[in-house]
């Protein structure tokens, strides 16, 4: 008979085994994610002796959640690649060229407010990857741009793709049907309970994430200033905390008015306008603008081998308000989608639904193609094109784009959903033991004890790290998050949100974001240089949410609905 620290190991080893594949064998995901699924399959069949009947439904399962996935994730790519054949993307970045000379303050617009509003729409990396080379256009160094763009890939992650990490993720992460008993006898429902995660997801966000501005400030005159000053970047400080409230308060107002599809697009597109509107004035700006040194005395580290000016993006091929308006459009779908009884129930209408599949029971999944936001989203692309280019073409270039993009995130996905979900319905086996996440949740307790709500955010962090997402991070570690709180009887709701939250900041380090954004730049190779940088913004954000998690439990008491039935 094993002992339950050997079986809480073996539990954890494909999470291990994905790691050193992928950190220190440098493997690519989609080579190591298919032996990760494999070790996992593996395991519940001769360790945790599941049915293999139940292990093929589970691995269904997680095909077809991963299909909503790729669903979003395609319409998401297929927006941002429709405006960039129409050309409004091209506008987009010529409107920012004339609002301030002061590189810090352009960062702050096009990375932090721009490149959150585009995180709340699109996600999966795409902020970075599109103020990237904007910012390169407007004349940062290349690796000042992946590091001012990976710096966002934080605070609106976490509602990123119009709340994917959220309503997939913790959705998917989490036993629902196991919780509904619970929830029902302490008086509540999923609604409520996923509702409570995301207003503690808000409020940790918005806490930590509003000094994220001074700290890319700061970042940028150390690291790329003529004078390597940490007190250049200071000196902006009040504009750049201005520019942080301006997209917090509004991100943490939605959340806790609208739930997790809008926080990050409103916040960054009302955040956007009021520091666009307050930079045009001159509210907070120093009177000494700061710039880079001479382009000629830049190191060869800074450079890409895509070179992009002014010149690159001078044409204007479609009006502001006109490129503006998918992204103006987009939201008030989706609102009236969510709010709207009548637009909801029709949208949601079409669903095809897996009820105990392969007959096991509580294993089922749906897919709502016209109410996910993957629908909403190439409904707009398509109302995009007819407007901005009047002709088809340029979506017929977008679609062949996105497919391929699609591929590879599609495999990946195919084996690392499924995955997930054999250890979330690994807890019933013939050999009458606990699921995988409540092994290793039973461990971590022993290991930490009460000390577990400030390493929450890490291991969530460490997901993302290793997976490349805060949705990924999420789905595999929310019932390990989930599990470990119930069984030290504090806030599982708030766990979980500090899970959330802490992969949202594992953004910031995740190999494969860095990647995907130094290649928009042509600065792939020196990944390295962007980490060594990134992890100073991430161990900020990881220390504050542990110290703010701790305090909500320990001295505020914060507590949820779950409590209530369990003790």
């Amino acid at each position: 008979m094993m002992s339950n620290t050997l079986l809480a190991l073996i539990a954890f080893s494909p999470i291990l085994l994905a790691a050193v594949l992928l950190l220190a064998l440098q493997w690519p995901a989609k080579k190591a994610m298919p032996f990760a699924f494999a070790l996992t399959v593996v395991i519940a069949l001769f360790v945790w002796d599941m049915t293999g009947t139940r292990v093929l439904a589970s691995s269904l399962q997680g095909a077809v959640m991963s299909l909503s996935l790729l669903w979003i994730i395609f319409g998401a790519i297929l927006l941002l690649n429709t405006l960039k054949h129409t050309g409004a993307i091209t506008t987009i970045r010529n409107g920012f060229t004339a609002i301030s000379p002061d590189r810090r303050v352009q960062a702050i617009i096009v990375a932090w407010c721009f490149g959150s509003f585009i995180e709340g729409a699109s996600g999966f990396g795409t902020p970075a990857a599109v103020a990237a080379p904007l910012m390169v256009a407007l004349g940062f160094p290349a690796l000042a741009a992946v590091l001012m763009g990976m710096m966002i890939q934080s605070t609106p992650v976490s509602f990123g793709a119009v709340g994917t990490p959220i309503i997939v993720g913790v959705t998917t992460g989490l036993d629902t049907q196991a919780m509904a008993p619970s929830l029902a006898s302490a008086g509540s429902d999923w609604a409520s309970y996923l509702q409570l995660v995301t207003n503690n997801v808000a409020i940790l966000h918005a806490i930590t994430g509003t000094l994220m501005p001074v700290l890319m400030t700061v970042m940028l005159t150390r690291f790329f200033g003529k004078n390597k000053s940490w007190k250049e970047g200071l000196n902006i400080a009040p504009f750049a905390l201005f520019a942080g409230l301006a997209f917090t308060l509004p991100y943490a107002i939605t959340a806790l008015l609208l739930g997790p599809e809008f926080p990050s697009l409103l916040g960054g597109l009302i955040g956007l306008a009021i520091v666009v509107t307050a930079t045009r004035k001159g509210f907070l700006i120093p009177a000494n603008h700061w710039d880079f040194p001479e382009d000629k005395d830049w190191p060869a580290e800074w450079l890409g081998s895509i070179k992009l000016s002014r010149a690159d993006i001078s044409e204007r091929p479609v009006g502001l308000l006109m490129a503006w308006f998918p992204y103006i459009l987009l939201p008030i779908l989706l609102i009236l989608s969510r709010t709207n009884d009548t637009v909801k129930a029709w949208l949601t209408n079409l669903s095809l639904n897996f009820t105990n599949i392969l007959g096991e029971v509580g294993i089922s999944a749906n897919i709502q193609p016209l109410y996910l936001p993957g629908g909403l989203l190439i409904l707009v692309s398509v109302i995009a094109v007819l407007l901005q280019a009047k002709s088809l073409k340029p979506l017929g270039k977008a679609l062949s784009e996105s497919s391929k993009t699609l591929l590879g995130a599609g495999f990946v996905l195919l084996f690392t959903v499924p995955m997930v979900r054999i250890f979330i319905n690994s807890g019933v086996n013939t050999a009458d033991m606990v699921s995988m996440p409540v092994m290793t949740a039973n461990f971590a307790t022993e290991m930490v004890g009460g000390m577990f709500p400030a390493i929450s955010g890490v291991v969530g962090a460490l997901g993302a790290f290793i997976a490349g997402s805060n949705t990924v991070s999420n789905m595999m570690l929310a019932q390990f998050q989930y599990e470990t709180a119930q069984s030290l009887g504090i806030s599982t709701a708030l766990i979980v949100a500090l899970q959330a939250v802490g992969a949202a900041a594992g953004n910031m380090i995740a190999i494969h974001n860095v990647v995907a954004a130094s290649a928009t730049v042509g600065l792939l190779g020196r990944e390295g240089a962007t980490l060594r940088k990134t992890a100073l913004p991430t161990l900020y954000y990881l220390l504050v949410i542990g110290v703010l998690g701790m305090a909500a439990i320990y001295l505020i008491g914060v507590t949820d609905p779950m409590m209530t039935s369990n003790g």
